[in-house]
């Protein structure tokens, strides 16, 4: 690969054996992001089963014989079921062929890599997990907002926003989360946004908590929105925001203000280089 690609560094490069399936995880969208060991499983597949929300240019690097299969699944529109999806994988592995499966994100993060490489497993099919960088990450710091900021929190909390019914999760302890965590990312949660907003309220997180959403993250179309919880609802149907979205509660989100380097790449000047009241970094001395 290094011959064909000077930039691709020398590394011993893991091959893809007919029957493998590789689980891919190809990044929240932009193409940069991806993995290296992802794009030599795309140098290497003779079929790739896809997502939805992998990126657009990302297929681009696949073989040019490799057979591409979309295998999307979009809440609220026609798509395969979960077990077919998994089944086909089995199959195609039968056959002799090197899968790749390519997941957004990262196939273990809300993203039924486990379901499916449980499936492969019990048939007997050999599989490689390559984690990608996770969209409540990704996305968030292509916003310019960091996750953990020690000022603000030293927990961080991840859940979905629907559970396999597409419906509000029932199982998730509100209350806990909302005490325990002083940030809280919610991946696919724009469908049940009043609901988790009014959970979030419920449990005591205040009407004025920051909150930003950020839909088509790291793509040339992201959008960011910068609310509260009492205002989102308001701001979203204003703004009309929607899917695919990540939605980020808390005072991290203020740190946008000074670190939106994407605004600071087009000559914007930070909104506020102190929003937490802080004081400049290089004179906390601990």
């Amino acid at each position: 690969m290094s011959e064909s690609n000077p930039f691709f560094p020398d590394h011993d490069w893991p091959s893809m054996e007919p029957g493998w399936v590789w689980l891919c995880g190809a990044g929240p969208g932009d193409p940069g992001l991806l993995t290296l060991h992802g794009l030599n499983a795309l140098r290497q597949a003779d079929v790739i089963v896809y997502d939805a929300l992998v990126g657009e240019g990302i297929l681009d690097w696949a073989r040019a014989d490799a057979e591409k299969i979309y295998a999307g699944k979009r809440g609220g529109k026609p798509s395969a079921k979960q077990a077919d999806i998994s089944l086909r994988l089995v199959d195609l592995a039968k056959q002799g062929k090197r899968v790749l499966r390519l997941k957004g994100g990262d196939p273990f993060v809300f993203g039924r890599g486990g379901e499916e490489a449980q499936t492969l497993i019990q048939h007997n099919i050999p599989v490689r997990i390559v984690p990608g960088i996770s969209a409540g990450i990704g996305g968030l710091a292509y916003a310019g907002i960091p996750v953990t900021h020690r000022d603000v929190n030293q927990a961080v909390t991840f859940v979905t926003g629907h559970d396999q019914k597409g419906e509000t999760p029932t199982t998730l302890d509100w209350d806990a989360i909302s005490k325990a965590s002083g940030v809280i990312v919610i991946y696919m949660g724009m469908a049940h946004a009043p609901q988790i907003r009014d959970a979030l309220m419920a449990a005591g997180r205040p009407a004025g908590e920051p909150v930003a959403i950020v839909s088509q993250a790291t793509l040339a179309t992201q959008k960011v929105l910068e609310t509260t919880l009492g205002e989102m609802l308001d701001d979203i149907a204003q703004t009309e925001m929607g899917p695919p979205a990540i939605i980020c509660v808390g005072r991290a989100v203020l740190m946008r203000q000074v670190l939106d380097w994407q605004a600071l790449m087009r000559g914007e000047a930070p909104r506020n280089l102190d929003p937490l009241g802080r004081g400049r970094p290089d004179e906390v001395t601990t």
